[in-house]
């Protein structure tokens, strides 16, 4: 397994990516609703078909202790130059652009479930955090509260 540092940026707002990502997700939904002839009741199946379409958003867990929150996002094979972590005092945003190539010489891929594409996932935190404060490998990281005003 690789081990070593991971760089968040620290960033103003990661909100507006969200919101822009959103509209992108909220705009294919919107299509393919109408192919299918703007039918009532199938909102969710389309903005779910619009989100897997335009983007991949890997598993993640985040756990709260007294003094931290420990984020884990599962990025199996993915190079730490290929993906971006962004964080402000509100939000924790993961981008990158994934690919897979098939190498051909050795036959033909029957089954090929790697993903590709655009990588997005957003975390949204229950409390304010100090941006300054994150400790990061690859294995996973920590952010901590310590000295941030409850809102």
């Amino acid at each position: 397994m690789a081990t070593g540092k991971i760089t968040v940026k620290k960033t103003e707002s990661v909100l507006e990516q969200i919101e822009r990502m959103r509209d992108r997700i909220m705009d294919r939904a919107y299509h393919i609703s109408r192919s299918n002839g703007s039918q009532p009741g199938g909102d969710v199946e389309h903005w779910l078909k619009a989100e897997r379409e335009l983007v991949w958003k890997p598993s993640i867990e985040l756990f709260e202790t007294k003094d931290a929150y420990e984020a884990k996002i599962a990025l199996p094979g993915i190079d730490p130059g290929d993906f971006r972590i962004e964080v402000n005092r509100n939000a924790l945003l993961v981008t990158g652009e994934i690919s897979h190539e098939h190498e051909e010489e050795n036959g033909n891929v029957i089954v090929c479930e790697f993903e590709q594409g655009k990588l997005f996932r957003e975390v949204i935190f229950p409390r304010q955090i100090d941006p300054d404060s994150i400790k990061t490998d690859l294995k996973n990281f920590r952010i901590y509260r310590q000295n941030v005003a409850e809102s």
